[in-house]
């Protein structure tokens, strides 16, 4: 890092928008930040991730003092390109569930048309069980759907590949050959080995119902180290001086973000749950309610998704007709939900997989019909919820120390006086941040490439 670049930029390029932000590596202070809106849909032309990073980067007000980057994206989204660089069809989005028939032929076939023996299969080999979200459902969704498409693809990468590309200076500079990853993004793909971070190519041939030969010939970005720059940035643009980090999976970047440990858990309670703990091995879950993705730091990081999160209390909100702050204190003002539970169905429910599922009230009785025992019952079935998704991690031999709470439902005081009774570790609740974006710039401000830095944004 030179005096004339002493900074570093985390870029968090997100389903709903790019924010980046700008950091002192030494301090860990953030000096500028800047976003841009991405469009709305799960289908979206890549063209608008750079537009909306260039608008960001205006934002904040550009890189001339940056020295290092990294970007921190959503996973799972296929972007396929042509021999000459260009996106051959817009990209589908990891919420784009067109897929879902694919995802459960993949695993059928994997199993000779046995659906529990696939998952199994597909378990053991990726640590995945293939669902709607991920790239390899896609590519057989194009393969049937869009045979045209599917024979142009000449590289496959994912939204924080593509962009990562394009500040290098994409198929001019560096070619497809050029295309790098990290090892936490690509364990999303469903065509990642379980163990090592090396593609599967057969699975990809399966996807695409092409040969293994075939599917040699496809590009996939390079998977780098966790601290290895995989290039610069490009010097058209005046960014020849930025070292690019090989950046992460948007989860993998919110565990860097808050420094989350082996055996600590990110707990983020937003639209959706997801519970994510840092391990020091791989896991294998037949029944798909456990991910076994990568982390960013060269370990592993198994995910569980639930559909309900803050919405529970959105929900139990209206039904009582509290606000955010009433209901916290009217949850506090009762010792226990009286016998009333919650069960916080709402939107179905993916961890456990009851997709028809739907909420539902038990124990009602004349004494604990109030505001206050359903707003309690409200918070304890959202905790209870997230101890069951914890669980679910714990059960294949992931220790869970501590549990860190982010997004917005951890603001509510309710949640953040109950969840260690119900959690049962040690809980904290950080500050709100993009951490994301503060973990692309940790991870850059420890590139090989910038060694010499301070601990202040080490990873």
């Amino acid at each position: 890092m030179s005096d004339s670049r002493p900074f570093v930029a985390g870029v968090d390029s997100s389903t709903q928008s790019c924010k980046i932000v700008i950091c002192d590596p030494a301090s860990g202070k953030i000096i500028r930040e800047g976003r841009a809106s991405h469009p709305e849909g799960s289908e979206v032309d890549p063209q608008a991730w750079w537009e909306a990073f260039l608008e960001a980067v205006r934002a904040a007000g550009g890189l001339d003092d940056v020295g290092a980057l990294s970007v921190g994206g959503q996973q799972h989204g296929m972007v396929c390109l042509d021999s000459q660089g260009e996106v051959i069809r817009p990209a589908l989005l990891w919420n784009d569930t067109r897929s879902a028939g694919a995802a459960e032929e993949l695993t059928c076939e994997r199993g000779d048309g046995d659906l529990e023996r696939g998952a199994r299969w597909w378990a053991q080999a990726t640590g995945l069980v293939p669902v709607a979200s991920f790239t390899v459902t896609k590519l057989r969704w194009v393969a049937d759907n869009e045979p045209e498409n599917a024979r142009k693809i000449a590289a496959i990468c994912l939204p924080h590949d593509w962009l990562s590309w394009k500040i290098r200076g994409g198929f001019e500079a560096v070619g497809l050959e050029g295309l790098c990853t990290d090892r936490s993004d690509a364990s999303g793909t469903g065509y990642m080995d379980r163990t090592d971070a090396a593609y599967r190519r057969e699975i990809l041939a399966q996807a695409l119902r092409i040969s293994v030969e075939e599917a040699e010939e496809i590009i996939l970005p390079k998977i780098c180290k966790p601290l290895e720059a995989m290039g610069f940035g490009d010097p058209a643009q005046g960014w020849g001086e930025i070292a690019i980090g090989p950046g992460c999976g948007d989860n993998a970047g919110a565990a860097l973000g808050v420094g989350l440990g082996v055996g600590q858990a990110l707990l983020s309670l937003g639209t959706s749950g997801v519970v994510a703990v840092v391990s020091e091995t791989p896991v294998e879950d037949p029944s798909g309610q456990v991910a076994g993705f990568a982390d960013a730091s060269g370990h592993w990081l198994p995910l569980a998704c639930t559909l309900n999160a803050s919405r529970i209390l959105d929900a139990v909100g209206a039904m009582s007709g509290l606000g955010y702050e009433e209901l916290d204190e009217a949850a506090l003002s009762v010792p226990d939900a009286g016998g009333l539970r919650l069960v916080p169905y709402f939107e179905g429910e993916r961890t456990p997989n009851l997709p028809d599922a739907t909420a539902r009230l038990e124990g009602m009785t004349l004494k604990n019909s109030t505001r206050a025992h359903l707003a309690r019952a409200g918070v304890e079935g959202l905790l209870a919820h997230m101890r069951f998704a914890l669980e679910c991690v714990r059960e294949l031999g992931v220790p869970i120390e501590k549990v860190l709470v982010v997004g917005g439902g951890a603001r509510s005081r309710a949640v953040q006086s109950l969840a260690p009774e119900f959690l049962g570790v040690p809980v904290e609740f950080p500050e709100a941040a993009e951490y994301v974006a503060l973990g692309a710039a940790r991870q850059a401000g420890a590139l090989d490439h910038c060694a010499n830095q301070t601990d202040g944004l080490d990873v």
